[in-house]
């Protein structure tokens, strides 16, 4: 038991000493400088979430508002392009019947330009 009490001592007068010897390195100036800017720091980063949480909010009430539009406008365009290239699907049909039956119908160049638009979804 007395070696473990001496034990303890030495032990305990050592950390003494250590905390002794870092108490005279630090300034006390520059810790209170240092502990400011860090309550500064906080206080800044706090304001920031505020901000952001704040903008999530909103951008989530703006989506909330907006999503039914978009996804009326989405499927109307879907609609459009439906029968869009229905539509040119016909033409393309009876410019093909046309030419067969009036071959000289479209041997003027400027109304080869109708349909020279590129076939978006054979890109793909």
């Amino acid at each position: 038991m007395e070696i473990e009490q001496s034990e303890k001592e030495v032990i305990r007068d050592a950390s003494e000493d250590v905390s002794r010897q870092l108490k005279a390195l630090i300034n006390v100036d520059d810790l209170e400088t240092l502990k400011q800017l860090q309550n500064l720091i906080l206080g800044r980063l706090q304001d920031s979430n505020a901000v952001l949480s704040h903008f999530n909010d909103v951008s989530e009430q703006c989506f909330a508002e907006m999503s039914g539009d978009l996804s009326k406008n989405t499927r109307l365009l879907r609609s459009m392009k439906t029968d869009l290239d229905y539509i040119f699907q016909k033409l393309r049909s009876m410019r093909a019947k046309i030419k067969v039956t009036y071959p000289d119908a479209f041997s003027d160049p400027s109304t080869q330009m109708l349909d020279q638009r590129p076939d978006l979804e054979r890109l793909q």
